[in-house]
């Protein structure tokens, strides 16, 4: 079996995708937004991907119940309700890992996701095991086979190659292709029994993390997929049986449609974090801005230091201060007169 390499062209469409993610990610990235809007949002990013990613499999609960469940965690649950479960679990669990830096992208870790995700879903012998018989690809309006993947015997070498492939480029490709390249050819592999689609989406997810996107955690790539579901599949599956059209395979369509993808939802995210973080509760005014400017220059704030910066009467200012306390972007020290303020360390 010939290692894997795999085929695509970096199109001036593929180069302008690349250039506008970088872009978006580095504005993004250059924005401090208050602790209270980043928390909001990450927590819709996970109602989105847990509906989004089990609603692409076919989960037919709308989202208004998947919020509801993830809120209550209800003791009794069907099966549609435990995917939903599954999914968000796994994903806050590798959303806190990647802002530790403590993920090691590996076979394990792939495992463990499709472990986690199928968790009383199906029987233990398929969950967190490389698949042991063959499985089939159906098209999910016809119910017609479309793919077979390649045979069991072959799926861990096939694991094996992909997983080599992402840790040799790593430092060399740019890191949106090496995690769309990840994806398709996971897909394709199909190494177990069920959860391919899902575990594709959160291991992708994971090596988008590495490309410096800090505020990773607060998007959802499944939303895009989710959104016209019938084009995914067009671009990230394959029609035929593999041995006949692994050299023929092209990742360059779906390299495009993948990252075309990523800044669809960094645009929409952008856009709602204006929108969040211009609102009362969160909006800093001129005299806010000032505490900030003092503190980044100086360290620290006194009461009396910003006594001086602005005409503004004692328990005003109390009140300016408690509301970035508030934001969790600074925090009190000290007691009485000897009281200041410096940034809170997250």
């Amino acid at each position: 079996m010939s290692m894997f390499g795999p085929k695509y062209t970096i199109t001036q469409k593929l180069l302008a995708n690349i250039k506008c993610i970088a872009a978006l990610v580095a504005e993004l990235n250059s924005k401090s937004f208050p602790k209270v809007v980043l928390a909001e949002f990450e927590r819709r990013a996970r109602e989105l991907s847990a509906f989004s990613s089990t609603s692409i499999e076919g989960n037919p609960l709308p989202l208004t119940d998947v919020k509801r469940i993830l809120k209550n965690k209800p003791v009794y649950i069907r099966d549609s309700e435990r995917e939903v479960l599954n999914y968000n679990k796994t994903l806050l669990r590798l959303n806190e890992s990647a802002e530790k830096g403590k993920v090691t992208f590996n076979l394990e870790l792939i495992l463990n996701i499709q472990k986690s995700i199928m968790q009383g879903l199906i029987q233990s012998y398929g969950c967190g095991k490389i698949r042991r018989e063959a499985v089939f690809v159906n098209d999910p309006r016809s119910g017609k086979t479309v793919y077979l993947p390649p045979d069991y015997q072959d799926a861990p070498l096939l694991m094996k190659e992909l997983l080599n492939y992402i840790k040799i480029n790593k430092s060399v490709v740019d890191s949106l292709i090496l995690a769309g390249i990840f994806h398709k050819q996971f897909v394709l592999i199909h190494p177990f029994i069920d959860g391919n689609g899902r575990t594709a989406r959160l291991a992708a997810k994971v090596l988008l993390a590495g490309m410096g996107l800090n505020t990773f955690n607060l998007f959802s790539f499944e939303n895009y997929y989710n959104n016209n579901v019938t084009r995914y599949f067009q671009n990230v599956g394959a029609i035929g049986n593999y041995y006949d059209i692994k050299n023929k395979i092209d990742f360059t369509g779906w390299l495009e449609y993948f990252t075309e993808g990523i800044i669809d939802e960094l645009m929409r995210v952008e856009k709602e974090l204006k929108t969040a973080a211009a609102s009362p509760e969160t909006e800093l005014k001129p005299h806010h801005r000032k505490i900030i400017k003092h503190i980044k220059e100086n360290g620290f704030i006194t009461d009396k230091k910003y006594a001086r910066l602005v005409s503004r009467a004692k328990p005003t200012r109390n009140l300016d201060f408690r509301k970035l306390i508030k934001m969790e972007m600074i925090e009190k020290f000290g007691k009485g007169k000897a009281t200041y303020y410096k940034f809170k360390i997250l």
